[in-house]
């Protein structure tokens, strides 16, 4: 009797066992997402990759505003993101809304943007609306540009405290024609938004970078040759032109194929801010946008090399005297 009760007392506590175990196989967490792989994957899958297509940069001139708002205004859609006082009293673009950048991806939701040939960001200079075009345009919204040189473009009253007074020459003695070297590639960095599929992922990041607004996303050519060796520099140009000369230690990335995950995407760090500059900072802004949304700390030098080494450098430069279009615009809410 003694050895059938011990008997029964060790199935019970087997079963016992297997039960508890049971339950905790059951009741394992759900497994856990990769988010920056979900995402990459998304972006230059399904989503379109945005920043390695011929569309990228996705800048329109304020010429072709013009005629849109002289003969097809039903067609265009004209955003301004400047600051309420400057819209309003030192003037804008004939039937520009104003709206914040933290908002602007609610406002554009509210839009049936199949309607218009083009969506238009307008700021200053072309740069913040960069940023924000490029982060629109990784949502998908593919008729979205940014107004070339921003309202400097538009009229000289703009460009006074803008393009005009950021062209020079400050860093003429200071370029390097010697080469820097990739890094080793690495990982992706970490994201946690708490969604799962790519879309989610990406306008979970495209909302947390539009309410943190411009201003951590650009630096100066002072702020970078301040502590040159604080920053990953990316150059944004073809090789031909960096080889002319290029900021010490930049590292050169040429336009739409090296920052793929398949190329040299992950040879960027992930432990270290990265300064990614061209030739007026606009291409640089929507390039800034598409690191940002991936983790990356990156910064877009305001201006490009045009704030730098106007009278020496390569590829697209302000000019006043052709850039400048002094076209019609109007005051008041």
């Amino acid at each position: 009797m003694k050895e059938f009760k011990k008997y029964l007392s060790l199935l019970l506590v087997v079963t016992l066992l297997a039960f508890v175990n049971g339950c905790k196989e059951k009741s394992t967490e759900p497994e856990k997402i990769d988010e920056s792989k979900v995402l990459i994957e998304y972006l230059e899958g399904a989503g379109g990759d945005y920043i390695n297509s011929t569309s990228c940069p996705a800048i329109i001139s304020a010429s072709e505003v013009y005629t849109y708002v002289q003969n097809n205004p039903t067609k265009i859609y004209i955003i301004d993101i400047r600051d309420s006082v400057t819209f309003v009293n030192k003037g804008h673009i004939a039937g520009a809304h104003r709206v914040d950048i933290p908002k602007v991806l609610d406002h554009i939701k509210t839009l049936n943007t199949s309607n218009y040939d083009k969506i238009v960001i307008t700021c200053y200079a072309g740069q913040s609306a960069g940023y924000v075009t490029g982060l629109l345009r990784l949502m998908g919204y593919n008729n979205v540009y940014s107004l070339k040189f921003g309202m400097s473009s538009w009229d000289s009253t703009f460009a006074a405290n803008y393009w005009l007074a950021n062209i020079g020459n400050s860093r003429a003695g200071q370029f390097t024609n010697q080469a820097a070297q990739k890094n080793q590639p690495g990982n992706l960095p970490a994201l946690n938004t708490g969604k799962k599929t790519g879309p989610e992922i990406l306008e979970a990041r495209v909302r947390e970078l539009l309410a943190a607004g411009w201003d951590p996303a650009k630096i100066s050519h002072s702020g970078v040759f301040s502590n040159l060796s604080g920053y990953y520099i990316v150059n944004y140009w073809p090789v031909d032109h960096y080889n002319q000369g290029h900021i010490p230690g930049a590292v050169q990335y040429t336009p739409r194929s090296d920052l793929k995950s398949s190329t040299y995407l992950k040879t960027l760090p992930t432990d270290k801010p990265i300064v990614v500059y061209c030739y007026t900072g606009q291409t640089s802004a929507q390039v800034v946008a598409f690191l940002r949304v991936l983790g990356y700390d990156a910064k877009s030098l305001i201006y490009g090399t045009n704030a730098m080494i106007y009278d020496q450098m390569p590829g697209t430069k302000f000019n006043p005297q052709t850039d400048i279009m002094n076209y019609p615009y109007v005051t008041g809410p």
